[in-house]
C-alpha cells in the first residue's frame, strides 16, 4: 500500500497541475481582444461571473468567427458546423448564441438556386451547362448568345418573350443550350422545368395508374419556363398528343408562358411526325393545332455546325 505522505504529495502535485492549467486557460480566454472588449463594456461582470461563464467564453475564444479559420463549410471547425458564435451580456450573465455563417448562407442560397431548375431524365452535363463554357466563335453561335441574353433579361424582369425551337442534326449542342438557358435563369430566381421528351411520355403513361397524372400536367402547365428536350424522338399516341402535350401548350399559350424545344426535326418534319400516330393513323389537322401552338410559343433557330465546348 502507498504511504499516506506519498499519496498526499502526489495529490497536491496533480492538483497544482490542474490549477495551473485552469489559470493558463483563463488567462488565454481573458486576453482575447473581443472578450476583453465585452468585459470592459459590462463592468458589472465580476470575477465570480467570469469563472461561472468561463467555458462559454472559452468556446467562443476557440471558435472560428465568420469563417475566418475555416477553408469551407465542410472544413468548419466550430461545434455547430456552419454557424458562427456571438457573445451577449445582460447584467452579470453571459450568453453564447450561434448564427449561420457566410459559408452556410452561401451554400443555402446555392441550394435554393439549384432547386429552381427541375429536370426529368436530363444528363448531368446538361444540368451543369454554363454560358461561359460555350463556343461563340461562329455566326450562328453568336446569334444564340444574343437570344439567350435577351430572353434571360426579359424573364428576369417578368416580361414575356417566346422561347426557342432549336433544331439541327445530332452533335450540334441543342440540349446543352437548353441547360445553359436554365442555369442562367436560376441566377435570376426564375424557375425552369427541363424535360427529356421520350422519358416524359413514359412518365405520363405510368402516372395514369398512380393517380398523379393531373398534378404533373398542372405542374408543366404553370412552371414559369418549360423546356422539352428532343421532341420528336418519342413515339406518341393521339391521346398524349392531344390531351397532354396539346393541353400543356394551349394553357401556356393563353397565359404567355414561354416554352423551349430542341429537336432533330425542323418544324415541317415535326408536324409530319405528330400527324402519324403509333398506330399508323395520319391526323394532319390535329398535328397542325399542336404546331400552331409551338409557333406561338417559340421561334425557330437552326444549328448546322457541330458543337465544340
Amino acid at each position: 500500500m502507498e504511504p499516506i505522505q506519498s499519496a498526499m504529495n502526489r495529490w497536491m502535485n496533480e492538483n497544482k497541475k490542474v490549477k495551473d492549467q485552469f489559470t493558463a486557460l483563463r488567462n488565454q480566454v481573458l486576453n482575447d481582444p473581443e472578450i476583453k472588449e465585452l468585459l470592459s463594456e459590462n463592468v458589472e461582470i465580476d470575477e465570480t461571473d467570469i469563472n461561472r461563464h468561463l467555458m462559454k467564453l472559452y468556446e467562443y475564444q476557440q471558435a472560428s468567427k465568420n469563417c475566418k479559420d475555416c477553408p469551407n463549410l465542410d472544413g468548419c471547425i466550430n461545434i455547430l458546423k456552419g454557424y458562427t458564435p456571438h457573445l451577449d451580456a445582460a447584467g452579470s450573465d453571459i450568453s453564447l448564441r450561434y448564427e449561420k455563417c457566410p459559408n452556410k448562407r452561401q451554400e443555402e442560397e446555392q441550394t435554393q438556386k439549384e432547386s429552381l431548375v427541375r429536370s426529368l431524365y436530363i444528363p448531368k452535363q446538361i444540368k451543369q451547362a454554363k454560358l461561359s463554357d460555350m463556343d461563340f466563335s461562329s455566326f450562328e453561335r453568336k446569334d444564340i448568345m444574343k437570344h439567350i441574353i435577351s430572353f434571360v433579361q426579359a424573364a428576369s424582369q417578368g416580361t414575356y418573350q417566346p422561347g426557342l425551337y432549336i433544331h439541327g442534326p445530332f452533335g450540334t449542342g441543342k440540349s446543352y443550350i437548353l441547360g445553359v438557358v436554365a442555369n442562367e435563369l436560376k441566377q435570376h430566381n426564375v424557375r425552369t422545368d427541363l424535360i427529356y421528351m421520350p422519358e416524359f411520355v413514359r412518365e405520363i403513361k405510368a402516372s395514369i395508374g398512380d393517380s398523379s397524372l393531373q398534378s404533373k400536367i398542372e405542374r408543366f402547365k404553370q412552371v414559369p419556363v418549360l423546356m422539352f428536350d428532343d421532341i420528336g424522338a418519342e413515339s406518341i399516341s393521339p391521346w398524349f398528343r392531344d390531351e397532354v402535350l396539346g393541353a400543356i401548350l394551349q394553357y401556356r399559350m393563353m397565359e404567355e408562358l414561354p416554352v423551349f424545344f430542341s429537336s432533330n426535326y425542323n418544324l415541317q418534319q415535326l408536324e409530319e411526325h405528330l400527324a402519324t400516330s403509333n398506330r399508323g393513323d395520319v391526323e394532319t389537322i390535329k398535328a397542325g393545332r399542336i404546331m400552331e401552338r409551338i409557333n406561338q410559343l417559340s421561334q425557330p433557330l437552326e444549328l448546322k455546325q457541330r458543337y465544340r465546348k
